[in-house]
């Protein structure tokens, strides 16, 4: 399994706190809410979780431990 870089997955993560409080700061402001989601997906997708919550979640763990925490293999798939 390939893992994310730990330098990578922290600056993404910082990143995704600074557009998290702009979001706040401006929450009618499209543009802003659009780049918070795009770095949202960005994460979930680094991350390999389902929601943007899971994968702050999972990428605090990892940059915290600098590896990630195990998961559950998603049930259905082949190969899983």
């Amino acid at each position: 399994m390939l893992l994310p870089d730990t330098n990578t997955v922290d600056r993404l993560l910082r990143h995704y706190r600074t557009q998290e409080r702009s979001v706040l700061a401006r929450p009618c402001d499209l543009s802003v809410r659009r780049r918070f989601e795009d770095t949202a997906y960005t994460l979930c997708v680094l991350m390999g979780e389902r929601t943007a919550h899971e994968a702050v979640r999972a990428a605090e763990r990892y940059v915290s431990e600098g590896r990630p925490a195990p998961r559950e293999p998603l049930g259905g798939l082949a190969g899983s």
